[in-house]
């Protein structure tokens, strides 16, 4: 998929101008939580426990603050179970899977690269 910024640009009215509800997504699920909670997801369901401990350095009010409004944007599912304690999962929903397979070439590209770009000297 070879397209750039300004192809998109060009074929979307307004896009990315300020007001633009895609400058609200991106903010969404390019914030430090969201992409690490979309990328916790991208291996399968998880409990609210699991993750809090995959995604470390997260607090509570923030998992629920990211899950909410990942839920509210259409990629993420939250199944409630009727149990004592409370049983809840979290999923990708097909539009969550979809980001995530553009999203982790991303993801895998920084985890390789941020050491040696923060380790240079110099600008």
């Amino acid at each position: 998929m070879n397209v750039s910024f300004a192809q998109i640009k060009e074929s979307i009215p307004n896009v990315f101008e300020d007001g633009c509800s895609t400058r609200v997504v991106l903010d969404h699920i390019m914030s430090k939580w969201g992409v690490l909670v979309l990328s916790s997801l991208s291996d399968g369901t998880r409990r609210w426990g699991e993750l809090r401990r995959e995604v470390d350095g997260i607090s509570e009010k923030m998992l629920a603050s990211t899950l909410r409004t990942l839920a509210a944007d259409g990629l993420v599912h939250r199944e409630s179970f009727p149990s004592v304690p409370p049983h809840v999962e979290y999923s990708l929903t097909p539009l969550g899977v979809d980001l995530m397979e553009r999203m982790l070439p991303l993801v895998a590209w920084v985890a390789d690269n941020s050491d040696g770009m923060l380790g240079r000297e110099g600008a």
